[in-house]
């Protein structure tokens, strides 16, 4: 488990956390997708920024499309830049299929399993905090499903809860998209998906896809979507012509606490930025009573 950090307000300090990207599309030979988009640097930069949080999260979600054609050579050097990274990071990484993925190349090159076109799902138990990786790819397709041999095999690992309840990644995100082109690309059967949810301990859905960043809810579970890493879509744009930018790039920040889950949206660029807020200074908010703090901060000047 991560060290517990400082915490000056009311609420303790998030027991679990989570590091959510999404949607690298990395081809052979780094190949620039689509003729534009260096979906390698792009994803170098992204992790750079992670590092810079200064995090030790407890997992590392990868949610989709780790590829953009499922080509081996994209998911061994996906492997190469991401392993040392979550090393680093002292956490687990946790890979999830997405409709630009193949199962048999992803299942080789990525978890050393059998190159077979079974669902790519597992389950990690993060000291009490389950997460469950779901596969809702439906090989040869684009859109989303979760077939009613996955929906009973998920069915049968809620039926226990779980000590700080469960996390689910998928890379279809079960939420509407003011998108047009989105919606033939969404995951079908989503009411069998949410009648498996109801009355479980799933207490957040992680996903992709989308490439931009987007959250809701489904069957009164908070959804959060991560935008990509290789590209983002610019919704400065009617629905109609939203197309992709080489901008806009982002990563999430997920924090389990005991009674919320906060989903924070970190830009990937760098900017100027002010140095009020300092080791020292938090230091001797830390020495004050709850009292002095507002008294010292809090008070309007």
């Amino acid at each position: 488990m991560a060290s517990t950090p400082l915490s000056l307000g009311q609420h303790p300090a998030a027991a679990r956390s989570i590091v959510h990207l999404s949607d690298t599309h990395l081809l052979a030979g780094n190949r620039p997708l689509g003729g534009r988009y260096d979906t390698a640097a792009n994803l170098a930069v992204t992790l750079a920024a992670v590092e810079r949080t200064g995090i030790r999260p407890d997992v590392i979600v990868f949610t989709g499309d780790l590829t953009d054609l499922g080509e081996p050579e994209a998911y061994a050097a996906l492997r190469a830049e991401a392993e040392p990274f979550a090393a680093r990071l002292g956490a687990p990484i946790v890979w999830v299929a997405g409709n630009h993925d193949e199962r048999p190349a992803l299942r080789a090159g990525l978890l050393d399993a059998a190159p077979t076109q079974e669902p790519v799902t597992g389950v990690w138990d993060l000291d009490g905090l389950r997460l469950i990786a779901l596969d809702s790819t439906v090989p040869g397709w684009h859109h989303g499903d979760l077939d009613p041999q996955q929906l009973d095999w998920l069915r049968g690992v809620l039926a226990e809860p779980a000590p700080l309840g469960t996390i689910l990644a998928l890379h279809h995100p079960p939420l509407p998209s003011h998108i047009p082109f989105f919606d033939i690309l969404e995951l079908q059967h989503q009411s069998e998906f949410a009648g498996v949810l109801a009355g479980t301990d799933v207490r957040a859905i992680l996903a992709g896809h989308l490439h931009y960043s987007t959250s809701g809810t489904f069957a009164g579970i908070p959804v959060s979507v991560a935008a990509a890493t290789c590209y983002t879509m610019n919704l400065q744009r009617p629905p109609q012509q939203v197309n992709g930018m080489d901008a806009g790039q982002s990563f999430r920040l997920v924090h389990v606490y005991d009674d919320t889950i906060t989903h924070a949206v970190v830009p990937v660029v760098e900017a100027e930025t002010a140095e009020f807020f300092t080791p020292e200074w938090t230091a001797r908010m830390a020495a004050l009573t709850p009292e002095e703090r507002l008294e010292a901060f809090s008070r309007k000047r």
